[in-house]
């Protein structure tokens, strides 16, 4: 929303008032004058004014001079007196503008919409130019901002011709950014009828479809060739000019830093074996990958010593560590001598330096994943049952998030933690107790017995479900005893053990819940390779395994992600993508327990 507003602002800059001076038509009617006036002049010129279209005028440009002065409030005041239906079409469109302006400032995209609906905005193409840029500046902000990706990106195709300078140069960035956030399936097509947007697209989907950055880098060139004329052409998107930067200088050493000793040891070997096997077979397939040199974080006395030792050996990236304390360390500081990939996350809120990277499997991706495909699934109103603890705080709290800020409503939530209290908190999640309480009443008020069977509350779409499989096994068959065996609950991975244990699958009949591509698609290559060598690596350590692989993966592709944030690794532990604090995200695929058996889901739709 901030990223809007600033980009409204300097386009709006470039189209203000200086050519409204002039009557587009006297039919359109005439619109506001620069004003040389305070806004309190302005007010008392309207309150003596002879006509009320002149009185109008001057409100007008009172409240648009409140509004460039960033008095919000008292603009949207001032337009409030203005009768809309009592002006000429040219006053309307320039009223209506302001009034959507004032609307995107109060973060209001649907009633900055709205404002934009007035019939007398289908005459915008006969308005004075800058009026023009500036109707079609804000609309373009509206629909980014409702979601509405692909129609900002053709308002903003739209508003290029009737702009020069900085704001051309803004606005142009802008449809790259729009187009380059549109999912493959809407990016095909959307351009018919118009050469421009039909470009845009097309230059969006050759970049999305190549791979490493040497295959981008072909695309952008053929795609150049075809479209020399075209206005990405003539000037490359920044990202794309930093894509060609980085595809200058190919990465040949990595420092890869895991303890050998200690608590974590077994994780970092299972995630050292992952990234070798990807090592391997890129060294099979005939590439030239990168030179990988093992450093034992375990034995780390300085981590400025290591970045020393690293830099004499001629390392352009190191990936790890995965202890969390030097992961927060490598956070405090204001800056890195070598790019760093860490194998954990840093505490929320603390972003860390330019150089650094942060990939885990983080369990509040998933929770964030539960809330993605709940909604996509038309679910809007949820209750939680999630381990007590710092890990099931941490879950709560990133389900709860994205879920309210998409709409939904958290009903309440539980934390489990004894087995033996599990009925009654899920009996209270569904208020079951009141219905009984009330058959209770029903009896001693008509006297004998009643038959009454408890019936729990109707206004519960789902359950977000984060708990292990033994806690699942209890939960779900108690979910059937208190009468809500027919809510549908979604979990995190934590559920599946990948054990292949028909009894625990069948006690989860129905749950569905999101994993890794490598413990629900067993027929890639690596996996079956890996499996073959390490058996362990087909059960629950397996995603350790994928997140080692998809590691070796991100290595070169970390300024990539960067400059593209809507490009995505489709890796093994799920589908990569970068977020704005340099972190890597992840979507997962779905599946449901069904029969004793783990069926695969279709995937959540993007």
């Amino acid at each position: 929303m901030i990223a809007c507003l600033r980009l409204l602002s300097a386009l709006c800059l470039a189209a203000l008032l200086a050519a409204c001076a002039s009557s587009p038509s006297s039919s359109l009617g005439e619109l506001p004058r620069t004003p040389d006036a305070s806004i309190e002049q302005l007010l008392e010129q309207a309150s003596t004014s002879k006509t009320p279209e002149k009185a109008a005028l001057l409100r007008l440009s009172a409240a648009d001079l409140a509004y460039r002065q960033k008095d919000n409030v008292r603009a949207a005041r001032i337009l409030e007196q203005v009768q809309l239906d009592t002006l000429k079409p040219a006053q309307q469109v320039y009223a209506s503008t302001l009034a959507a302006e004032l609307a995107i400032t109060r973060n209001q995209p649907k009633a900055a919409l709205s404002a934009l609906s007035h019939p007398s905005l289908a005459r915008l193409n006969e308005m004075p130019q800058d009026l023009q840029a500036r109707t079609r500046s804000v609309r373009a902000a509206a629909l980014e901002a409702d979601g509405q990706t692909l129609a900002a990106a053709q308002e903003r195709v739209a508003l290029a011709p009737l702009l020069t300078g900085n704001a051309a140069s803004a606005n142009h960035e802008a449809i790259w950014n729009l187009v380059a956030a549109l999912p493959t399936d809407q990016l095909q097509g959307a351009g018919a009828g118009n050469d421009v947007m039909a470009g845009w697209t097309s230059l969006a989907l050759a970049v999305k479809s190549a791979g490493t950055l040497e295959q981008q880098q072909a695309a952008i060139e053929t795609w150049r060739s075809q479209h020399a004329d075209h206005p990405a052409a003539v000037q490359l998107p920044v990202p794309l000019i930093k894509l060609k930067e980085l595809a200058s200088q190919p990465l040949t050493k990595i420092a890869l830093l895991l303890p050998q000793e200690g608590p974590l040891a077994s994780v970092a070997k299972a995630l050292r074996d992952g990234f070798m096997a990807a090592h391997f077979q890129a060294q099979q397939a005939g590439q030239k990958p990168p030179q990988v040199q093992v450093f034992d974080s375990s034995r780390l006395t300085s981590l400025d010593d290591f970045y020393r030792q690293a830099q004499a050996a001629g390392v352009q990236l190191v990936v790890g560590p995965l202890e969390k304390p030097l992961v927060k360390q490598l956070a405090a500081r204001p800056q890195l001598p070598i790019t760093t990939l860490a194998l954990n996350y840093s505490d929320a809120g603390q972003n860390g330096p330019a150089q650094l990277f942060q990939f885990g499997l983080a369990a509040e991706d998933e929770a964030r994943e539960v809330s993605r495909r709940a909604r996509a699934d038309g679910m809007r109103r949820a209750v939680a049952l999630v381990p007590s603890g710092e890990w099931g705080d941490r879950v709560l709290k990133a389900f709860r998030q994205d879920w309210e800020a998409n709409g939904g409503t958290l009903i309440a939530a539980e934390h489990v933690a004894q087995p033996v209290a599990l009925a009654q908190q899920i009996a209270d999640l569904f208020q079951l107790r009141q219905s009984e309480g009330r058959a209770k009443s029903l009896q001693s008020t008509v006297g004998g017995n009643v038959s009454a069977q408890p019936s729990r509350r109707q206004d519960i779409d789902f359950i977000f479900l984060a708990a292990t499989p033994q806690q699942a096994q209890q939960i779900k068959p108690t979910l059937n005893f208190q009468y809500a065996g027919d809510v549908p609950v979604y979990a995190t991975s934590n559920v599946y053990s990948a054990s292949g244990d028909v009894n625990q699958y069948n006690d989860m009949n129905g749950i569905r819940f999101c994993e890794t591509p490598w413990l629900l698609d067993s027929g890639n290559s690596l996996r079956q390779q890996v499996v073959q060598q390490w058996p362990q690596a087909a059960g629950s350590l397996g995603r350790l395994y994928a997140m080692g692989v998809d590691a070796y993966s991100l290595a070169p592709r970390l300024g990539q992600l960067k400059a593209l944030p809507d490009n995505r690794v489709e890796g093994l532990s799920g589908s990569l993508s970068m977020n704005p604090n340099q972190r890597v995200e992840r979507q997962l695929p779905w599946a449901e327990f069904a029969g004793g058996q783990v069926k695969r889901l279709p995937d959540t739709p993007r």
